[in-house]
């Protein structure tokens, strides 16, 4: 996916997992029925206050043996850096940039240089006080070059380490090379947690943050746990820890759940069968989180023949976004449209072509590519990446393309196959804003630019976007970079899914944004 899991070694709960009843490939038990015959699953996770105390138990799928707790170099442990650490700013729910430890900012009539007043009385797990040297630090540590951040690819054209000043323990100005009305945008990305000034040798191993939990035990790709940490700036969390188990697959994960040896499965969004079974047992429920993740076809558009824009306006056109949403969703979602930016973000643009397998057709053949066979890999990695990959093959066989489904390893998915393949299936979870997503997934160089996509123009346009102070024109102009990703892209994507998560009926408080949720307020009925 892309946010981004490198699986490795595997850690599988012990004993029990198996005995529960096996839920592997439970997609298949819906068929292609649609939404309508489908039982309605619970839209929310349950009501009431939690209990003090307790420990919650989070299952997460295999990660890589360099799994680092480095927010500004990690590519997994996004439960331990959400428990563990703060930003500067943060997206709330409503998908407005909010204050984190910084509590405003402002900017110069330009948008150049930005101005952050930050919080104080916060301190660090090791008792330190939190100051502007911290957050000038952790701007620093993600573009220097031998940390390795993807954030640094988006950040390094804005900011030069040198000129950041703090005039004060609790004011950071960041001049920037050039404007940029949206740049507080940029810093809400999980790479930009902020840690201590100094910490970068050991800032992997510790987790010293400023969050409400503190590390007790952490194992790349491995179990740990983290404990409440009572000196939080906003106060101690409900919970008094949070215990973390790496589990080898999705059907393994939810036995566990169903076992009651876990309480919420984390980054897994369950398919529509096997969520009927989690919501119908007696320990477990599900908490629907709507159109929280959206799943791409990537072309990668260095490779034949899709470096071909007709054939990638064919890819496009040739199927229906709203047949694979009934048949790889059983209705619980969205169609994308392929517009990689959700319908409930406000830069949102509905327009897009229609479906038209006769106009695939003939690009195909203006092409040179008149009967298209081409390989589509997926994995069981995510349960909805096989039915949503055999939608597009239904779909897209009445414009002539013959899609052949290949089944990869998912220990292995996002190290061979991941931006390797020409085509395949990926997702990625929604919450970025509008600028973010565009520079990191779609810009010319990004190291997150999964189809390898690059465009003078579009990458123009979104300039263009960032230099904008009048809120009306800089929407509008990344209305326009969406038809561009639309009409030129490479990145088929059929829809939005509704997060089915997993979680057990004792759980409390669970509210999800993004692929993170408030450790403050979860907890446990009758801990």
């Amino acid at each position: 996916m892309s946010d981004i899991h490198h699986p490795g070694r595997r850690s599988v709960l012990a004993a029990g997992a198996a005995g529960a009843a096996s839920l592997g490939a439970s997609w298949l038990l819906t068929g292609c029925t649609g939404a309508a015959s489908a039982p309605v699953l619970p839209v929310a996770a349950r009501q009431g206050a939690p209990d003090r105390g307790g420990t919650l138990r989070i299952a997460r799928p295999p990660a890589s043996d360099a799994e680092t707790l480095d927010p500004a170099s990690a590519l997994s442990a996004y439960e331990y850096l959400g428990a563990l650490y703060n930003r500067l700013v943060r997206v709330d729910k409503g998908g407005a940039v909010a204050p984190d430890l910084a509590e405003s900012w402002e900017s110069d009539a330009e948008a150049r240089t930005w101005t952050f007043r930050l919080r104080g009385g916060v301190t660090f797990h090791d008792g330190r006080s939190f100051t502007s040297a911290d957050a000038a630090y952790t701007l620093r540590h993600i573009l220097d070059k031998k940390t390795a951040s993807p954030q640094a690819a988006v950040l390094a054209p804005l900011i030069a380490p040198d000129r950041l000043r703090t005039p004060d323990d609790h004011t950071l100005v960041v001049p920037l090379k050039s404007p940029h009305a949206e740049f507080p945008s940029l810093l809400t990305h999980y790479n930009c947690y902020v840690v201590p000034d100094g910490s970068a040798r050991s800032i992997g191993r510790t987790g010293i943050g400023t969050g409400p939990f503190r590390l007790e035990s952490f194992a790349p790709a491995g179990p740990g746990r983290v404990t409440a940490y009572a000196d939080h700036w906003q106060g101690r969390p409900v919970l008094d820890a949070v215990t973390f188990y790496t589990v080898a697959d999705m059907s393994a994960r939810s036995n566990a759940l169903l076992a009651g040896q876990v309480d919420l499965l984390s980054q897994t969004n369950l398919d529509f069968a096997t969520a009927r079974v989690i919501a119908a047992s007696d320990r477990a429920t599900i908490a629907r989180v709507e159109n929280a993740q959206w799943y791409v076809l990537p072309m990668l558009t260095t490779e034949k023949p899709f470096t071909d824009v007709r054939v990638r306006q064919a890819m496009k056109l040739a199927y229906d976004p709203e047949h694979v949403v009934k048949v790889a969703l059983q209705g619980a979602g969205t169609a994308g449209w392929d517009n990689p930016v959700p319908p409930s973000d406000p830069a949102h643009i509905s327009a897009h072509p229609e479906h038209d397998p006769e106009k695939a057709r003939y690009l195909l053949k203006q092409a040179g590519h008149e009967g298209l066979a081409v390989d589509l890999y997926t994995s069981s990695y995510d349960p909805v990446f096989t039915p949503m990959a055999l939608a597009y093959q239904d779909s897209a066989r009445r414009a002539g393309i013959r899609v052949r489904v290949k089944t990869a390893a998912a220990d292995s998915y996002y190290t061979q196959i991941w931006m390797k393949k020409p085509l395949m299936a990926t997702y990625w979870y929604t919450g970025r804003p509008v600028d973010q997503l565009f520079t990191q997934v779609f810009r010319g160089g990004s190291s997150y630019n999964e189809t390898a996509w690059s465009d003078k123009d579009f990458d123009a346009l979104l300039d263009r976007a960032r230099r904008e102070t009048d809120d009306k024109r800089r929407r509008e102009l990344y209305g326009e970079a969406q038809t561009f990703v639309i009409d030129k892209g490479g990145a088929i994507t059929p829809m939005f899914a509704d997060r089915l998560v997993g979680i057990s009926r004792k759980v409390r408080g669970y509210a999800e944004h993004g692929f993170e949720f408030d450790y403050l307020g979860i907890g446990l009925k009758g801990a």
